[in-house]
């Protein structure tokens, strides 16, 4: 049975106040002992007791769609969410179904927009080696979807963990600035790691997520606020930039001398994967995808000289830039960047 596709985004509207529980200063506790304040359209929360402790219960209406339920007055841009989440699916015995619930954060207030961290625990066990791969996922909707991320860039926003169905799972998600990472059950090591969020929202509410055919379980929710990262979007591609790539097949230098036409870029990429190659992509609001094809070096002990198409994403930051590099069949990796030259338009000043 084919994964169920996520939906463009779920639609959820603040329509009540909400009483902080008591928390040192700066941290906001949600213990979802009652679901007053939780409302979303297409989605019913619940006061229930499971598995021994008193929580809410999501279950989302409709066919093969999403729920993002925000915790009210919640704006989080950095800093720690931690929760205490659990599933039970009710598809019928027999249909494959592996689960989906998670913990979105900076959503915006129409919540058309959010990042997002959620578990698969039916594949957590599954016999299939890349099945099991794809029990933790991170997206951004609606425009990052899992079915994109994982066709444009394999392994990078979803890896295992033991999961159990019908458990309650301990959440910790660490966020600074465009880094994010999730951890399970009290451990120290990471799950998922993601260096590059999808989103340009820098701040935004945190919400409780949910998917049709199955009761979502939340408790315990606890977010500490951080020192927020002294980030602004918008940052401009335009110049030279001198890059490094680090991958599994080695790294290089490179040379990209880049311009910006509105939310397109062209450019040339000058290094062991050819000279003045053309370069095409996009821009949004400082968040780069371009693409260009080279030759794949005869020197490199990895992989055979030959044509190559090679993928550019990340986010320009002031004068520095960084991402993530995927060279088709030959290497996946990170790169940096710094500015050389900057190019300025006529009556356009480079954001600072």
């Amino acid at each position: 049975m084919l994964q169920r596709r996520l939906p463009l985004g779920a639609a959820a509207v603040l329509l009540s106040s909400w009483v902080w529980a008591q928390a040192p200063a700066g941290v906001h506790t949600f213990p979802l002992r009652d679901a007053a304040g939780l409302t979303a359209p297409g989605a019913k929360v619940e006061a229930v007791t499971y598995r021994g402790r008193a929580c809410v219960r999501i279950t989302v209406d409709g066919e093969d769609r999403a729920g993002l339920v925000p915790l009210p007055g919640t704006d989080f841009q950095d800093g720690v969410i931690e929760a205490d989440i659990a599933l039970k699916v009710t598809m019928p015995p027999g249909v494959r179904y592996p689960g989906f619930v998670g913990i979105g954060f900076r959503a915006r207030a129409d919540v058309s927009h959010y990042e997002l961290f959620y578990l698969r625990p039916g594949n957590s066990g599954a016999a299939d080696q890349l099945m099991r791969n794809h029990a933790v996922q991170y997206v951004y909707e609606p425009e990052y979807g899992w079915y994109r991320l994982r066709r444009e860039w394999p392994s990078v926003y979803e890896s295992h963990a033991t999961l159990a169905m019908e458990t309650w799972t301990k959440v910790r998600i660490e966020v600074a600035g465009r880094a994010a990472k999730l951890y399970l059950n009290g451990s120290t090591s990471p799950s998922l790691i993601v260096d590059g969020l999808k989103g340009e929202d820098l701040h935004g509410a945190v919400g409780l997520w949910g998917y049709t055919d199955e009761e979502a379980y939340f408790s315990n929710v606890r977010i500490t606020p951080a020192a927020p990262q002294n980030l602004k979007n918008g940052s401009d591609v335009a110049g030279a930039w001198e890059m490094r790539y680090a991958s599994d097949a080695g790294g290089m230098t490179a040379l990209m001398d880049l311009h910006r036409d509105g939310n397109t870029v062209t450019g040339t990429w000058s290094g062991p994967l050819g000279d003045a190659r053309p370069i095409t992509g996009t821009w949004r609001n400082g968040y780069v995808e371009l693409s260009f094809a080279g030759e794949w070096p005869k020197e490199s002990r990895q992989g055979s000289p030959g044509p190559v198409r090679a993928f550019l994403c990340g986010w320009i930051d002031g004068d520095s830039g960084k991402g993530r590099m995927r060279v088709e069949g030959r290497s996946d990796g990170a790169w940096v960047a710094k500015l050389k030259e900057p190019v300025v338009t006529p009556g356009r000043e480079r954001p600072n």
